[in-house]
This record gives structure tokens, sequence and C-alpha cells, in this order.
């Protein structure tokens, strides 16, 4: 055997290895927390619809925490559920951004609205589906010193549409990375953080013209050396419609590059050898080489499956697994269009995203308007 053939046995080997580090350190005792003072930060658009289900999941939480909803200021069903909720929902009129994400523009909004008693802060996106867990989770490590920031990741959840399912099978090579406290980068649809270290980080000036929110706070918890630790059984449930999967992918890494090109070259090399091995694979290495990464993608999709079984609730389960028939099928496919977002998110400073278009030059927003 050649080495290149050796070195596509040690790159699939390493593939699974990774997988199976993150099945091993989903924990079984999954402690929480409930402490006083809990403030739970929601954006909403203007167009959301009330989010019935997400409301009635952030009811059944088993940890209590005060509701802070922010808006541009015109979102009826945001201001019917705040008059609905008076007692546990506050609602913020943030009005509309002119040099920040508007997703920021209103979560710094939220911030300044926060009262002397919130003591931690939980921030969520409005088209999640939380386990009922998922606040006493995030709030555990803080609560007992363990971290300064926590964070679950998203678990997509596609419809039943062939690409979709493939951008999410794309997402699903990064929910199941091995995860450790140096290397996390926090998801802004399920965080903490306490109010200290959000007023040690300035989070308000920190967020200010910037249009990512979880990236702008992951670089600032690692320039200031906090602990940043990943919650493995939070993987979160997100649906995802067919229709903008593509587009919802390469803003992803849109965000990554024009945030941070450092780690965006770190995570293209580490694909694109996935993808240019497949190249070899099926050009030149013959079955022997197509066999070893067949075998790899049926051993990641086995331990995928016990991690989706492990995290999701039932009814979320099957459709999470309509991404791992892709990468058992056609894992060349997954890497390529992995790769190929990689690539196509380089392409532009330009991203759209909540109604706006936005140009981005290292993280600030340079110039916005709304979406055409």
């Amino acid at each position: 055997m050649n080495f290149a053939f050796w070195l596509w046995m040690l790159l699939q080997g390493l593939s699974v290895a990774g997988v199976l580090n993150y099945w091993r350190h989903v924990p079984a005792n999954r402690q929480e927390e409930a402490p006083e003072g809990v403030v739970l930060l929601l954006s909403v658009r203007d167009d959301w619809d009330g989010g019935a289900e997400l409301i009635a999941r952030l009811r059944a939480q088993t940890a209590r925490f005060r509701l802070v909803i922010a808006t541009s200021g015109d979102c009826a069903a945001a201001e019917a559920l705040a008059a609905r909720e008076r007692e546990w929902v506050q609602l913020v009129r943030a009005g509309v951004a002119v040099d920040e994400g508007q997703k920021v523009h209103k979560l710094r909004a939220a911030l300044r609205a926060l009262r002397p008693e919130d003591r931690y802060l939980v921030f969520v996106d409005a088209d999640i589906q939380p386990p009922a867990r998922l606040v006493g989770r995030l709030l555990f490590p803080l609560v007992r010193g363990k971290a300064d920031i926590t964070t679950g990741y998203r678990l997509l959840l596609p419809e039943a549409r062939v690409v979709a399912a493939l951008v999410g099978a794309v997402e699903m090579q990064l929910a199941t990375l091995p995860r450790a406290a140096s290397a996390t980068m926090p998801w802004g649809g399920a965080m903490a953080l306490t109010r200290e270290v959000a007023e040690r980080l300035d989070l308000d000036a920190a967020l200010a013209g910037r249009l990512s929110d979880d990236m702008t706070i992951g670089l600032a918890g690692w320039r200031a050396k906090l602990r940043l630790r990943p919650v493995r059984d939070l993987l979160v449930g997100s649906p995802l419609e067919a229709r903008g999967a593509l587009d919802f992918g390469v803003r992803q890494y849109r965000h990554i590059v024009t945030n941070s090109p450092g780690m965006w070259q770190i995570a293209c090399a580490v694909v694109a050898a996935q993808a240019l091995g497949w190249v070899w694979a099926l050009v030149w290495g013959g079955l022997g080489a197509v066999a070893v990464g067949y075998g790899a993608a049926v051993g990641r999709m086995l331990l995928r499956r016990r991690i989706v079984a492990a995290v999701l609730e039932v009814e979320q389960v099957r459709a999470a697994r309509r991404s791992l028939w892709w990468d058992v099928l056609a894992p060349f496919a997954v890497c390529w269009a992995h790769f190929g977002m990689q690539l196509a998110a380089a392409c532009s400073s330009r991203i759209r995203w909540g109604g706006f278009d936005y140009r981005v030059k290292r993280g600030k927003v340079v110039r916005m308007e709304r979406a055409r």
C-alpha cells in the first residue's frame, strides 16, 4: 500500500474518532441549576408570529426566568404577548439600526434594559425547539463556578427535501466535532453568561457596530481568557426549510470569515483535506480507498444516530436523521458541499440576514440597507 492510502486511512480514522469523542462526552447525569435572577433575552423580527410552540417550550423550562423580548418596535405579536403576559414578559423596542446588525441592535437595547436583580443572562433564538432542560443546563456550570460562558449548538431538523438534508449533513459535521473549552465558540441560539462577565466584557460596547452577536462575544471571551464551556447534550433542534438552505450554510461561514479569517482558514484546511481526499479515492485510490471512506462514513453515521437519539426529543429524531443518509450514500458530496460553502463565503463581504443586506469588514457593519 502506498503512502496516500495510509494517509487516507488515517484521515478517515480521525474523522470517526472525533465523533466518538463527542459521543463519549455526552453527559448521562444532566445536572441543572435554577437560581434567582435569571433573564432570558430573545430578539424577534417584525414578522414574528408569536412563536406559540417556542413560548410553550419556554414555559416548560425547569428553571424560572424573566423573558425580555427585543423588537424593532413594530412586531404586533410581541406587543400582544407582552400585554397578555405582563408578569414574566418584558418588551424592549430598539428601533431600526443604522450601522450595526439589527439583531445586535436589539440585544444591546435589551442589555440596557436589565434590572439590578438580573444576575444570569441566557440568550436564545426564535427558531429553536428548546428542551425543558435548556436553561437549567446552561446555568449549571455558571452557578457551580465551572465556566464563564456556556453554550449549546444547533442540530438542524431539515424538512424532507434533498437540499435541506444535505445542508443538515454539513451542519451535522460541525455539531458533532470534539469540543473543548480552549476551542469553543458560543452559539447565540443557546448561550448563557453571568451579569458579572457581561460587565467585565463591557458587552454593550463590544457589540456596538457588529453584525454577529455570538462571534463577537466568543472572540471577546477568548481575548479575556474566559472559560467557554460547551454543554454537549444541548444540541438544540432547529428546523430548516429547503428554500434558502444553501444560503444559510454560506452565511454561517461568512460570519466566520468576516470576523476571524484565521478560524476560517483552519476550518477550510480541515474540510479541504476530506474533500480532496475523496477526489483522490474516487479517481485514483481504487476500490480499497472507496471502501475505507464508506466504512468510516457508516461508523460516523452509527455514532451520530446514538448522539441524536440521546440529545433530542423523540419527535425530533426522525427529522434530524434525514441528514445521516447523505453521509452514508454519498459522503463525498457532503464534503464537497461543505468545502463549497466555505469557499463561497470568502467571495463576498455581503451578508443578507433578517431582512437586511449588510456589508461587513472585520466583523463590523460598514453599510446596511433593507433587502429587496
